[in-house]
């Protein structure tokens, strides 16, 4: 769902209609921006989804730790290998 400029609310408003604004979160799924000087500085969304969000970057770190495996074992299977003082000499350790 898209953010509308009814989204995004300072924070003194959001002080004071905190209650009013979990409700909306929950029931329309309406997330909020909160602005701090006029910049935006929080965001108010459903725990549900949040947690969604957490699991999702998590399957993405899974899968780049799993190309990167991959890769690292076709490069075995090529023979595009380094010796250990190789690796030192290129990174400068």
């Amino acid at each position: 769902m898209a953010i509308s400029s009814k989204d995004i609310i300072s924070l003194t408003h959001a002080r004071t209609k905190l209650t009013e604004l979990c409700e909306e979160v929950q029931t329309k799924g309406r997330e909020k921006i909160i602005t701090k000087n006029g910049e935006s500085c929080a965001a108010l969304i459903d725990a549900n989804r949040l947690d969604h969000y957490h699991r999702l970057e998590r399957e993405h770190i899974h899968l780049t730790l799993l190309e990167e495996a991959i890769c690292g074992i076709e490069d075995l299977a090529e023979g595009n290998t380094l010796t250990l003082s190789q690796l030192k000499t290129r990174h400068g350790r």
